[in-house]
């Protein structure tokens, strides 16, 4: 897997294309096996994640091809798959749960895997398919449902996005009227139900508390581009507010980062919203507090960035994880650059420090990659940041050359 060398760098200026939305497209794919017919996805970004998906798409009977850019998929036949090592790669996996249930009403995979960052049970899934009428069984590491789906009332214990997803899919097909309870609210969330209602679903709510699907008898083929990457958009946000400059964000939607962009108007960087996207100004000068929290909240996959950038800004920024008990691993990574944090629990405190020195870190997970190649840009000498296990391209396409277009000294190496 490759590894990052980075060094200090100008202020970045520049245009940045914000690619599409990998939390959105995952989810997407895996409705592509709720009809038989043609599902055309425009745009899919380039990583790791979306070729695991399309391997694990292809063990389910799913046709998967590549055309003009885009990805093609039809579902005429589906089975269980048989292979689980593309189960265990990614947590994004458990969602062909609902799709294969409610049309094949049998469906069984390994527990999936994904980022260690913290305790993500499929409880909630399991939990919402049973209350549409399906069977569970755990067997050898594995669950397996059976049964024809009925609509129900399901009250989620928590807005878990994977349920929320998991559970619209299989309502779509099934019988009557389905209405998802404190339902999670993201972005990704309306752009899969607005995907599903373009192949002739029945859903309403979506991006509220309360879903609301009427199953229908069948769903047909379409084509559709999935909205922009509203992390990828807010890594470069914050690698702006580290190094100063001016940067074109394209694409990117401010109401999708509401929460982002606040926070680094409290720490002085200036931000427009136009009509290419969002303009950022300026380095980060004031401290800030940060508390993550589900949508519309402070997401969790932004805290690592922030955290970097608050690295680097004068006094002291204070951070809550709420979502992952985990999600600090990056702090030690980035006490080696020279950065000031203190982790007790699940809050970490950065005073911000005049200098970092580059050194050898490692990526523990997805974004904390990130975050170490952003904190590089600002510390004196080479920073690398090693990352065998490949992470970060499982969310970022190509971030080396996007940052390097606008100043940053950021090259991939190969790993030694």
């Amino acid at each position: 897997m490759a590894h990052y060398a980075v060094r200090e760098s100008p202020p970045l200026r520049g245009e940045i294309p914000i690619g599409t939305s990998k939390n959105a497209v995952l989810p997407i794919m895996c409705g592509a096996l709720l009809t038989g017919e043609d599902v055309r996805i425009e745009n899919p970004p380039d990583l790791t994640d979306v070729a695991t998906l399309c391997s694990l798409l292809g063990a389910c009977g799913c046709r998967v091809r590549r055309e003009s850019g885009a990805l093609i998929l039809r579902a005429q036949s589906l089975n269980n798959p048989q292979d689980e090592e593309d189960v265990r790669k990614m947590r994004a996996s458990v969602l062909v749960l609902g799709p294969l249930l409610t049309r094949l009403h049998e469906a069984r995979i390994p527990l999936p895997g994904g980022c260690a960052i913290g305790q993500r049970p499929i409880d909630q899934h399991l939990k919402g398919m049973s209350a549409l009428g399906a069977k569970v069984a755990f067997d050898h590491g594995g669950v397996t449902l059976t049964g024809r789906l009925r609509g129900a009332v399901i009250y989620l214990d928590m807005p878990s996005v994977g349920a929320t997803e998991n559970l619209i899919m299989a309502a779509t097909l099934a019988e009557g009227t389905t209405r998802i309870e404190n339902a999670a609210k993201e972005p990704e969330i309306v752009d899969l139900a607005a995907f599903l209602s373009s192949m002739g679903a029945k859903i309403s709510g979506a991006g509220t508390s309360t879903v609301t699907i009427e199953g229908v008898e069948r769903l047909h083929g379409t084509s559709w581009q999935p909205i922009a990457d509203r992390v990828e958009a807010g890594t470069m946000a914050c690698a702006c507010a580290i190094t100063g400059g001016e940067l074109l964000l394209r694409g990117a939607r401010a109401d999708h980062l509401r929460s982002l962009l606040f926070k680094l108007s409290e720490a002085g960087v200036h931000i427009q919203d136009t009509p290419s996207g969002l303009m950022v100004f300026g380095r980060a000068r004031q401290p800030f507090e940060i508390r993550t929290m589900v949508y519309p909240g402070f997401p969790t996959d932004l805290q690592a960035p922030m955290m970097a950038v608050a690295c680097k800004t004068p006094g002291t920024s204070v951070f809550l994880e709420t979502i992952f008990e985990n999600r600090f691993m990056h702090a030690a990574e980035l006490a080696r650059l020279g950065a000031h944090i203190r982790v007790e629990n699940r809050v970490a405190v950065v005073e911000g420090a005049a200098r970092l020195t580059g050194a050898p870190v490692t990526a523990t997970d997805l974004r904390a990659g990130a975050a170490l190649i952003l904190a590089g840009l600002c510390a004196e000498g080479e920073t690398l940041v090693c990352d065998d296990v490949g992470h970060i391209d499982r969310g970022y396409s190509r971030i080396e050359e996007k940052l390097s277009a606008v100043g940053g000294d950021v090259r991939r190496v190969a790993a030694s």
